[in-house]
């Protein structure tokens, strides 16, 4: 497939600090990239830099004329009084029939298409915007974190679209269950460079892995030869009779050049400052209601948790999850009723926009020297700073030049460092990548206080939650199975609501229910099939290209035969014999997909 977007030698960076150094990278409409690294990698600015928001220092954006590239806009495009058809024809140019057929695909129907935008939630609102970029008729999309703020509906009705675009995307995500479920390519862009990789992240993360061990080993047999080679050099040099084979040894030397090795990124590890474990109730609501001076969100709220459950709150946006977190925080006081926290509970709060309330004139390490408690010691202090990416000077960065995302972590890290035994969390995932979330995640998992949350990031509930809560239609209510269950049960109504809007009455009559899912189940294991050959193809021709180049060096000279390149080429005639196998395997999966 031809490439349809080029990136070349692209250079850009915000005074000393450079994010991209001769960056390359092809795209085509074929191929569905997630786009993953560390904050502050450069992902963003990538992004602004393709649709042309953002112009790198140097290199160049090569589109091909075929292109025909729609994004995600982070900004609100609509004005005050604008209900969802009215923005969506004037932002598409297109008749209120098609508007309204689009925006169906995002379930933005009947008096949905005529609300006032500024009303709804931000998911519905992030439905608007999804819509209108499909008006576009787009080849290729760019989306920079589009699931930040989406309830899990939303997020499993863009899944579904995603998996349907005829054509090419690049997502930025720290979801990796949304990348997972998307993306059959991975970009990385780390240490100023891009990696384009032919499979999924998992896939990618585990040969990156490998490739990093297996460089780890060549290195070290390159240094035990220079050391082997060295101890002829000293021992001989002055010995004229060894003086030749000693400068031979030299220059041997001097070739031994071992793989340059990326910056190693460390880990992410988090470690929460512990609190005391307590038993008993932690919480009690009767007769519990939630809202605002104008409007009721919820009521008859019965509800009692134990110290030590880690709930996760859940339900579509604009049900009232942070409403109902918000009142427990005594951000809002109760509509009715009463709750009540157990002894001695210290209570800590990370809102959404908690960011606002940082002081400018405090620097990082000010910051969290002022929320940590007095027994969190220093070197605690500076690994939670690290943690969340602040290292070295960057404790010293004022609060003032912080980007959005870096003060959402600091206010995170700070939170943290309180040592209380309840913990309200707000959305906490956004604006980190994904391997701090799942650090945060697994450091979430051993504390051994309370925790109330509202996340729409699978991994990361899967990691925390031991109870889940659901806000919905006016009432807060225990959820009773797993959290599998509840995104099963989700993805089930979307998929009806969908095969209810695509199929005529009469068509709904004469097919049984299943058809749909049945018709989405073989599309979804036919396009997985058709990447798995595709990967298994390009692994067997990388096989066969680096055993080629090994036989035909050996060939031209036989002495750099060892038992280690022996053991490699071994080793590369069972990868492909076992790639063939597999390869096989699956075109007949595909084969019986399409029969």
């Amino acid at each position: 497939m031809p490439a349809i977007l080029q990136l070349k030698n692209i250079h850009k960076a915000f005074g000393p600090r450079i994010i991209f150094d001769a960056a390359n990278a092809t795209l085509t409409t074929e191929q569905k990239a997630g786009f993953i690294g560390r904050n502050g990698a450069g992902k963003s600015t990538l992004c602004k830099i393709i649709i042309g928001q953002e112009p790198a220092d140097s290199g160049e954006v090569i589109q091909s004329a075929d292109l025909r590239l729609s994004y995600l806009e982070q900004h609100d495009p609509f004005t005050p009084e604008e209900t969802v058809l009215d923005f969506l024809q004037r932002h598409s140019g297109q008749e209120a029939w098609r508007c309204g057929k689009v925006a169906g695909r995002f379930q933005l129907k009947h008096e949905l298409l005529q609300a006032n935008i500024k009303n709804l939630s931000g998911g519905y609102q992030t439905r608007v915007k999804l819509a209108s970029m499909l008006l576009r008729e787009p080849n290729f999309l760019i989306l920079d974190e589009p699931s930040n703020y989406l309830d899990l509906k939303t997020l499993i009705l863009l899944e579904e679209f995603l998996q349907d675009f005829d054509g090419g995307f690049l997502i930025v995500s720290h979801d990796r269950e949304f990348l997972k479920k998307t993306c059959d390519h991975t970009l990385e862009a780390e240490n100023g460079q891009l990696t384009l990789y032919p499979g999924t992240v998992e896939e990618y993360l585990v040969f990156k892995q490998e490739q990093q061990e297996q460089a780890i080993r060549t290195n070290a047999t390159i240094e035990s030869k220079r050391k082997q080679l060295q101890l002829f050099v000293d021992r001989f040099h002055a010995k004229a009779s060894k003086a030749a084979q000693a400068r031979s040894k030299m220059k041997q030397i001097e070739k031994l050049k071992p793989i340059d090795l990326a910056a190693a990124q460390s880990n992410v590890q988090i470690k929460i400052p512990a609190v005391p474990h307590r038993q008993g109730v932690a919480l009690r609501c009767e007769e519990f209601a939630i809202g605002y001076p104008e409007k009721l969100v919820a009521e008859k709220i019965h509800m009692h948790v134990d110290h030590g459950a880690h709930v996760a709150v859940l339900g579509d946006n604009g049900q009232g999850k942070t409403t109902l977190l918000r009142t427990l925080a005594s951000d809002l006081p109760p509509k009715a009723g009463s709750f009540r926290w157990g002894y001695n509970c210290e209570i800590a709060y990370y809102a959404q926009h908690v960011v606002s309330a940082l002081n400018p004139q405090h620097d990082v390490v000010t910051h969290l020297e002022r929320h940590a408690a007095t027994s969190v010691t220093r070197q605690e202090l500076l690994a939670m700073a690290g943690s969340f990416l602040f290292k070295g000077n960057d404790v010293k960065k004022p609060v003032s030049v912080l980007s959005g995302g870096e003060c959402a972590r600091l206010c995170l890290a700070g939170l943290l460092l309180m040592k209380r035994s309840v913990l309200l969390l707000d959305e906490p995932t956004n604006h980190l990548d994904f391997e701090t979330v799942e650090a945060l995640g697994a450091a979430l998992r051993q504390f051994q206080g309370t925790i109330f949350f509202i996340s729409h990031d699978r991994t990361f509930v899967n990691l925390v939650a031991t109870e889940i809560v659901e806000v919905k239609q006016g009432a807060v209510t225990r959820y009773p199975g797993s959290y599998a269950d509840y995104v099963y049960h989700l993805e089930t109504q979307v998929h009806r609501e969908l095969a209810d809007d695509q199929e005529s009455p009469r068509a709904s009559a004469a097919k049984a229910p299943s058809d749909y899912h049945l018709r989405k189940q073989r599309e979804s294991a036919r396009r997985k099939f058709a990447g798995q050959v595709k990967r298994s193809e390009e692994r067997q021709a990388a096989y066969r290209k680096e055993q080629e180049a090994l036989e035909a060096e050996l060939a031209a000279d036989g002495t750099r035969w060892t038992r280690e390149l022996a053991d490699h080429l071994t080793k590369l005639t069972h990868l492909i014999n076992e790639e063939e196998r597999s390869w096989i395997e699956l075109n007949e999966q595909l084969q019986s997909l399409d029969g």
